[in-house]
């Protein structure tokens, strides 16, 4: 059960802490600067966790990369940029989360039917109403 819940754990705290930050990035900084310090400790933290995690050699591992981790490192920065431009734009911290999410939600449910063939079934739809419906309440309290 703990193998279960402590990823979404680690998540949860991760994207508070990440809110957080991203909100509290200097308003007259260029956010390229401030992404290549928090591009350099990842990259840092993350070869430090490798070396005493990984079974086989550096250019090993690395020879069993495919797409997906030159995209990532990508969209990533989009992320990043997107949510620092945001804030940088006036978004309150307790909404931009909110939105985003409750978009992302609907978007995953037509990505997952097309690219995955998961089931678009009722109960998912119904969902999709409801974040729609939540997102013109959130609007209307502004």
């Amino acid at each position: 059960m703990f193998n279960y819940i402590w990823p979404i754990a680690m998540v949860l705290l991760s994207n508070v802490v990440y809110q957080i930050c991203a909100k509290s990035v200097p308003g007259d900084i260029n956010p390229f600067a401030s992404l290549t310090v928090t591009y350099l400790i990842g990259a840092a933290v993350t070869a430090v966790i490798y070396c005493f995690t990984g079974e086989g050699g550096v250019m090993r591992e690395f020879s069993k990369l495919n797409w997906s981790s030159y995209v990532l490192g990508l969209v990533i920065v989009g992320l990043e940029v997107g949510t620092i431009y945001a804030y940088k734009a006036g978004w309150q911290i307790s909404m931009l989360s909110i939105v985003q999410s409750a978009f992302l939600a609907v978007l995953l449910i037509f990505v997952g039917f097309l690219l995955y063939h998961e089931a678009l079934t009722w109960n998912k739809l119904v969902g999709i109403a409801i974040c729609l419906v939540g997102l013109v309440f959130i609007n209307l309290s502004k």
